[in-house]
């Protein structure tokens, strides 16, 4: 194989593995929160329980969720999910044990610090809050819609607008 072949493969490999890390991150490996599905758009019950929390039906989607972490205990996403399912149920404190688990499974799993973060806010946390918008922002190297969400919500928060849920 000459160099000029040898040249061209390389650029072909590239280019390969270029469009695949691009359509990984495309289809949720590099996003997080409620887009993050890296490993979890095949399972039927994950599809049902995001689209049950979209149209605001947390309760119902947490059955749905306990199935998929049944199935998968490594699944961060889901864990995500029922952090996020829990709070909006009304149950800051509660969600935390959810996130902490996403994380534990995946450091930087950006949708479950933004999502900490905001519980971490409803519960009068702010230190622990501001950690997770640090995280963030070494984590979004060019910014991301979590990281300027969360940084909304601290200010927001430290105007006196405490969030809800």
């Amino acid at each position: 194989m000459n160099a000029n072949t040898r040249s061209i493969m390389l650029a072909t490999i590239s280019a390969i593995a270029l469009s695949v890390s691009a359509i990984a991150f495309a289809a949720g490996g590099g996003a997080g929160g409620m887009a993050n599905q890296s490993s979890t758009p095949a399972d039927p019950n994950y599809v049902s329980a995001k689209q049950m929390i979209e149209a605001k039906n947390y309760a119902g989607a947490m059955p749905l969720l306990q199935q998929v972490v049944a199935k998968n205990p490594k699944d961060a996403d889901a864990y995500t999910l029922m952090g996020y399912a829990t709070r909006k149920s009304g149950d800051a404190n509660g969600s935390l044990q959810y996130y902490n688990t996403a994380l534990g499974l995946d450091p930087k799993h950006i949708g479950a610090h933004e999502y900490v973060g905001e519980a971490y806010l409803q519960l009068d946390r702010l230190p622990e809050a501001e950690q997770h918008l640090a995280r963030l922002d070494s984590l979004c190297t060019f910014g991301c819609t979590e990281y300027r969400e969360l940084k909304a919500a601290v200010a927001a928060y430290k105007t006196g607008k405490k969030p809800t849920n």
